[in-house]
């Protein structure tokens, strides 16, 4: 069994251990010693003070020596509070070292600017030296002769660090792009001219100053592929033309409906007048009624009249020859 010295000086033992353990996790003695030996001067207390602000050392104190070796004058304050603020201290060291070997002039308050924003810094350092190449889609114009011409861009542009705050994006670029291609299209007399010159949508495009307001300024624009699309005024005179057939026919329903009605109405007035000659026709008996009992026609004016209607049906029958297939009697 053990003794009860050697007990209690385990237990010192591995007390000390944990103590220790707790001081070296609290104290980040070896990223002070590494930046000792990089040469950057930053007291152990700072290191403790980054603790209790819960910042993490090493996302400082590395960026830090970063640009030590780099040549550049970055104290550890602005680190930090870029590093309170929500921002990536790292992307912006990187950014200030690119921007320094390139010989472009970026302050940090600049790149811290710039990365608050929610822009990739060391993207558009790097766009600055390495422009960048963006491609439009094809884009469709119509010709004053109603031919439709869809003309591909690719428009090279640099990054502009003074604009890259509040300054417009690659879709605003694109945008005003496609907007002055499609007005130099439709500015032209012929389709041909457009497919004989493409430079000419590239130069009058690129004299418009469209990166006004953003955060690039382009240095070229190339007409990558031109192409013939469909024959819009063809088609809209095609349109047209049966838009006014159907107009046309629409009227010409109307004048016939209104003829039908015109014609059932005048049907209608020679049935009506039928029912007053009928009715004229059942006085005459009537009448000649009247006539024999006051002594205005004899008996033989009476006779008179009906041999008169006899030869009238006897002439009538003679005029007309009977069909010999049964129907209807045809007049000679």
């Amino acid at each position: 069994m053990l003794g009860f010295g050697t007990v209690g000086l385990i237990i010192v033992v591995f007390l000390v251990i944990i103590a220790l353990s707790i001081f070296f996790t609290f104290v980040p003695v070896t990223l002070w010693i590494s930046a000792m030996a990089a040469g950057v001067k930053v007291s152990i207390f700072t290191l403790v003070g980054m603790r209790l602000r819960r910042v993490i050392p090493n996302r400082i104190v590395n960026p830090l020596i970063k640009a030590h070796k780099a040549g550049l004058d970055v104290a550890i304050n602005q680190l930090e509070s870029h590093y309170l603020a929500g921002g990536n201290v790292d992307r912006v060291v990187n950014a200030l070292i690119a921007a320094h070997r390139a010989n472009i002039a970026l302050t940090f308050e600049r790149a811290a600017a710039i990365d608050l924003a929610g822009r990739d810094v060391l993207e558009a350092v790097q766009m600055s030296v390495n422009p960048k190449v963006i491609e439009t889609p094809f884009i469709a114009g119509v010709a004053m002769n109603g031919i439709e011409v869809k003309a591909k861009a690719r428009i090279t542009v640099r990054a502009n660090i003074d604009r890259l705050v509040g300054g417009a994006g690659e879709e605003t670029i694109v945008a005003r792009v496609g907007e002055g291609v499609v007005s130099t299209i439709g500015s032209a007399h012929h389709h041909n001219v457009v497919l004989e010159n493409p430079d000419m949508i590239s130069q009058t495009v690129l004299a418009k100053g469209l990166d006004s307001g953003t955060a690039f300024e382009i240095l070229s624009i190339d007409i990558a592929d031109v192409d013939i699309g469909k024959n819009i005024g063809a088609e809209l005179q095609t349109e047209q033309a049966e838009a006014d057939k159907k107009i046309a026919q629409a009227k010409a329903e109307e004048r016939r409906a209104m003829a039908v009605a015109g014609e059932q109405e005048m049907r209608a007035k020679v049935g009506e007048m039928r029912a007053k000659v009928v009715e004229a026709e059942a006085e005459v008996p009537l009448a000649m009624a009247e006539a024999l009992r006051s002594g205005n026609i004899g008996v033989m004016d009476y006779v008179n009249y009906h041999n008169v209607q006899a030869d009238t049906a006897m002439r009538e029958a003679l005029g007309k020859v009977s069909d010999p297939s049964g129907g209807i009697d045809k007049e000679k």
